[in-house]
């Protein structure tokens, strides 16, 4: 299934466009095929961290205070 792309202004930083314009350029290929790789990298991370939190979900939990004197108990603070 191949969907029409869709349209968006998308407003850079100078010096962000311009590395991405070369970028664009040294690699042949367009500015969107590149945001759009970005784009996807960016959201299965997204899905990867959340896949994490899920399986971690039932694990216990432990407060900052407890972690601290937990390490100063195995010596590492």
């Amino acid at each position: 299934m191949n969907h029409p792309s869709k349209r968006s202004t998308v407003y850079f930083d100078p010096e962000l466009y311009e590395a991405l314009r070369l970028k664009a350029v040294h690699t042949h290929r367009s500015l969107s095929d590149i945001v759009n790789d970005a784009v996807r990298a960016a959201l299965a991370e997204d899905e990867e961290d959340l896949a994490a939190f899920e399986e971690r979900m039932s694990e216990s939990t432990m407060s900052y205070e407890a972690l601290v004197n937990d390490l100063k108990v195995q010596g590492k603070l």
